[in-house]
């Protein structure tokens, strides 16, 4: 069975920041990195998800 734990800050915060890019591509240009994030939109909420869910799986992340 799988010890679950809460994520680190750094791992919360980053996955917050990648769901943040992927919703406000959704209605604002953003104006550096916003073409990247346009383009790869879903791999970015995968990514926030996957890093999320690392996060409570491993106690080192």
């Amino acid at each position: 069975m799988l010890s679950l734990s809460p994520p680190r800050l750094v791992t919360f915060l980053l996955s917050v920041i990648l769901i943040g890019l992927a919703v406000t591509s959704l209605y604002l240009k953003i104006p550096t990195i916003g073409p990247t994030v346009v383009k790869y939109r879903t791999w970015f909420f995968i990514g926030a998800y996957a890093v999320l869910a690392l996060g409570v799986v491993s106690r080192s992340l």
